[in-house]
């Protein structure tokens, strides 16, 4: 049986799930009830939506990229 030769390895895979991960949970600080027409709150100009979350999803962003640029460990040079 022959090996398959994927473009990324396991640490690509990991790295990626992670970067997923960390987006994901930065859009979900992100979100959370808004102001209305006849209502106002404050809680849109916390500074877990408008420091934190976006610290975390450009985290995630950032490796991301690394996973995707990174190269593989065992891959071969033929």
């Amino acid at each position: 049986m022959a090996k398959r030769d994927f473009a990324f390895g396991k640490e690509n895979f990991i790295l990626i799930a992670v970067a997923v991960t960390c987006i994901v949970f930065g859009f979900l600080l992100m979100s959370g009830g808004g102001s209305g027409d006849s209502t106002f709150n404050p809680e849109i100009f916390s500074a877990r939506r408008i420091v934190v979350a976006p610290i975390v999803t450009m985290i995630g962003f950032v490796v991301m990229i690394f996973g995707i640029l990174r190269n593989r460990k065992d891959k071969e040079i033929a």
